[in-house]
């Protein structure tokens, strides 16, 4: 009898998932999984379509690839991918820094916000984001970071991208040379004071990930942003830098009640 009942409960589940129909919040049903239209209303946000599509266009488009994107997925299952260790651990990033950033989300959204006076004092002390905005026109060379202490001393001697160039065409090390623009704003506070007061026609250098790129500026162009239109993107600056301060004091303060063990030899060095 027990088994007649449980049998009885699988297939009332069964026939639930494939009499799951494409109305009210569903949008579609792709093999018995629904996709609801605050899924689909949610990647219209972010999702990039051509300029004068209608929104019953938009909303096709980016229904079906919603849809083609669920049913590769669903065959990926099929396949086990879903329960190999390499999947559960990039899950297990991805949860991890998804709610990171919702977490620093909020804390942003929860910020008081800044005064007329701070967000004059926060343009004052940010000349290169508003006053002296400039676009920089850029000569650079990208490669990959050289484990060679003697070649890197001569890439720290070097005067000009062309020396860059004869050292790494010595060392044998592959680059890339190419034209940029840069927009003062997005330079680090920080960093900007080093490069504005470097030699001019002499590189800098910038590591991204496992490569360097150097940079000359051969012209730069003022853009400055004053007045109502700077004071938007300072107060928004300002928020994420509150948060960040936020995140870095609350990491702290989790650290300090945290009981974390380490195995030998893996503990991270003593500050």
């Amino acid at each position: 009898m027990r088994t007649k009942i449980i049998l009885a409960l699988g297939l009332a589940v069964l026939s639930s998932a494939c009499d799951k129909k494409a109305e009210g919040q569903t949008v579609a049903v792709v093999n018995g999984e629904e996709i609801t239209a605050a899924e689909l209303n949610a990647e219209l946000a972010s999702a990039r379509l051509p300029e004068g599509m209608s929104q019953k266009d938009a909303r096709a488009r980016v229904l079906q690839a919603i849809v083609d994107r669920r049913l590769v997925a669903q065959q990926a299952k099929k396949d086990g991918i879903d329960k190999s260790p390499d999947f559960l651990n990039r899950q297990r990033r991805m949860n991890e820094d998804l709610l990171i950033n919702m977490y620093a989300s909020r804390q942003i959204d929860t910020a008081q916000l800044p005064s007329p006076q701070q967000v004059q004092n926060f343009e004052a002390s940010r000349p290169e984001m508003f006053a002296n905005r400039e676009q920089w026109n850029l000569d650079q060379v990208r490669f990959k970071t050289p484990t060679d202490a003697a070649v890197k001393a001569k890439l720290d001697q070097a005067k000009s991208i062309d020396e860059v160039v004869q050292v790494l065409t010595a060392a044998g090390i592959q680059f890339q040379r190419q034209k940029n623009r840069l927009d003062t704003a997005v330079i680090p506070h920080n960093m900007y004071g080093q490069i504005k007061t470097s030699t001019p026609g002499e590189p800098f250098v910038v590591p991204v990930g496992d490569q360097m790129i150097a940079s000359v500026i051969t012209s730069r162009e003022p853009a400055p942003l004053l007045g109502e239109k700077a004071r938007p993107i300072a107060v928004a600056a300002i928020r994420r830098e509150q948060a960040a301060k936020l995140m870095q004091d609350r990491l702290k303060s989790l650290q300090q009640a945290a009981k974390i063990e380490y195995k030998e030899g893996y503990a991270p060095a003593t500050k």
